[in-house]
């Protein structure tokens, strides 16, 4: 079943991906599960996006911008 997220005003892609998704790395997929939308960069309050599934990190992965690069 698809979740959806209405937006408020001032919202924008990475930021809804970031508290709906997890991480702004999920930004790509919530753009392309709404292809409608693509012209905004902020958003007016009251637009329904449909949320994506996404894979859960395994537990213990740091996000990439923490991993050490040796």
């Amino acid at each position: 079943m698809s979740r959806t997220y209405t937006t408020v005003q001032g919202d924008m892609w990475d930021s809804i991906a970031f508290a709906q998704l997890g991480g702004v790395q999920h930004t790509d997929k919530l753009m392309r599960a709404n292809p409608r939308y693509l012209g905004y960069y902020t958003f007016p309050a009251g637009v329904a996006l449909t949320l994506p599934e996404v894979e859960d990190r395994e537990a213990g992965t740091p996000p990439p911008w923490k991993q050490v690069v040796g």
